[in-house]
């Protein structure tokens, strides 16, 4: 069964003038799952325009007030979330467990941010004039422009947009075309809780579109304050560039090649199921996935072999039915991975295990493919410097810890990085020396915590601001400072 949806703009669900749509498709089955409008750079100038008129009015709305519209977001969210992981299973292909994990942390952000609102502001400090106050306000950039994927197609939007609001920002928010309906539902929440309390039309806005014409629409806004986006790394640079060159705040979080590091000490059970959780998790299609795993000499063929036995008892199929591994996201995802075991294969690293598209009985109508690991590969091959975004690892060995780290830090993204290891001190020597914006110890690469800052070093971000907790509400506030001689 499929649903038409609108975009919502200006406390509205309107079509796109084009009177185009286009269907979301179930990758494991190939159903349609909703039907969206192919929105103009016309419909993001509207919904721009409306963004802008409602920023006063909301930016001197009571942060509790915010906190409060927040809040009844959160409250109807929770009283819909078997529906919304239904929609994210059948959208983008997450398995059960995983698809419920995502909405319980939007579900959990959305809450955190109205909390937040209530006591997020400046600071007072001492003056050195006496009879003088001296302090600062934290006031809201203005209009906020969000572009965001399909891999976590409601924590992500729900990542930027809560804190926006929070701080009294207006939002435009542009949604991956492969996944846009299960924030479409936590726009229709918003839109409840937004009638219920009373918040100023034009708030919060939804355009679906390709980035081609909606995205870069809303970058180029002279109206837009604030750019945060979240993708590849291709097209992160071209946002940084056309925001920057207009001079608004920009934000961007793209790609990486996330290693892990395994050392002696380990535990070889505990460290294959780490590399094997992080690496073939929501099928790789992470930008913190595992791609990169450097495993000590003397135990490289035993882990080998074990990831090999893990990869091989991975159910895989429907998210529905909750197995351990669904499919790609699309045909494009999945062909993409292929390309890369054809890749690695012809620079000479040997394929041990998968690298094959499932095909016959369930997987016939989807995007599905086997984990695939290569051995014998070298640090420079482009299967171990390029983001392949599939479940897809490489394994290398080391000697000497120093190279460990050289391995590690031998690449040109820097977003999650990990080691597994029961020595202190090469633990602490990993967290002072990887050159990434979030490193591990004994935990897999993907997965995060809503409160504390999420963001790269390196290629994988523009390094700027970070998101998620205080940080991601400062980056959508400025500072002013304050002297009241009295």
């Amino acid at each position: 069964m499929s649903e038409s949806h609108n975009n919502y703009v200006g406390g509205e669900w309107k079509e796109s003038e084009s009177g185009e749509v286009f269907d979301v498709h179930n990758p494991a089955t190939g159903e349609t799952v909703a039907q969206f409008p192919r929105s103009t750079a016309n419909d993001a100038h509207e919904a721009v325009e409306a963004a802008a008129s409602a920023q006063a009015a909301w930016a001197n709305t009571p942060g509790p007030t915010r906190g409060a519209v927040l809040r009844a977001t959160a409250k109807r969210m929770d009283d819909r979330k078997a529906e919304l992981t239904q929609t994210l299973v059948r959208e983008e292909g997450k398995t059960r467990t995983e698809a419920a994990a995502e909405v319980q942390r939007a579900i959990d952000i959305f809450y955190y941010y109205a909390e937040r609102a209530m006591d997020y502001d400046g600071t007072r400090t001492l003056s050195s004039t006496a009879d003088r106050n001296l302090y600062t306000i934290r006031e809201p950039i203005g209009v906020a422009g969000l572009i965001v994927p399909w891999n976590y197609p409601i924590a992500i939007p729900s990542w930027k947009s809560a804190p926006a609001l929070a701080t009294g920002n207006t939002v435009v928010l542009k949604p991956a075309m492969e996944a846009p309906t299960t924030f479409a539902t936590v726009i229709d929440c918003f839109d409840e809780a937004a009638s219920e309390i009373g918040v100023p039309d034009g708030v919060l806005n939804f355009v679906v579109g390709s980035g081609e014409d909606v995205g870069s629409a809303i970058i180029g806004h002279e109206a837009v304050d604030a750019v945060s986006f979240t993708g590849s790394r291709s097209v992160g640079e071209m946002v940084y560039e056309q925001a920057t060159d207009d001079h608004k705040r920009a934000q961007t979080e793209m790609g990486s090649k996330n290693p892990t590091v395994v050392t002696p000490s380990a535990d070889l059970e505990s460290a294959v199921d780490i590399v094997g959780g992080g690496a073939f998790g929501v099928t790789g299609q992470a930008c913190t996935a595992t791609e990169r795993v450097i495993v000590h000499d003397s135990m490289h063929d035993e882990f080998v072999d074990e990831l090999i036995n893990y990869a091989e008892n991975l159910v895989i199929g429907s998210g529905l039915d909750d197995p351990d591994m669904g499919p790609h996201v699309s045909q494009d995802e999945l062909e993409s991975t292929l390309d890369y075991v054809d890749v690695g294969i012809n620079e000479d690293a040997t394929l041990v295990y998968g690298g094959n598209r499932l095909t016959d009985g369930e997987y016939d109508a989807g995007h599905f493919v086997e984990p695939t690991i290569f051995t014998d590969v070298e640090s420079d091959m482009r299967i171990m410097q390029e983001e392949v975004f599939g479940p897809f690892v490489g394994i290398m060995s080391y000697s000497d810890f120093d190279e460990a780290i050289e391995l590690a830090n031998d690449v040109a993204f820097g977003l999650s990085a990990g080691i597994v290891t029961n020595d202190h001190t090469k633990a602490n020597r990993f967290i002072r020396d990887a050159d990434y914006g979030i490193v591990k110890v004994n935990e897999k690469t993907t997965g995060l915590e809503l409160h504390v800052p999420f963001g790269g070093m390196k290629a994988s971000s523009s390094e700027t601001y970070r998101e998620q907790g205080e940080a991601g509400m400062d980056y959508f506030t400025i500072i002013k400072t304050v002297y009241e001689n009295y």
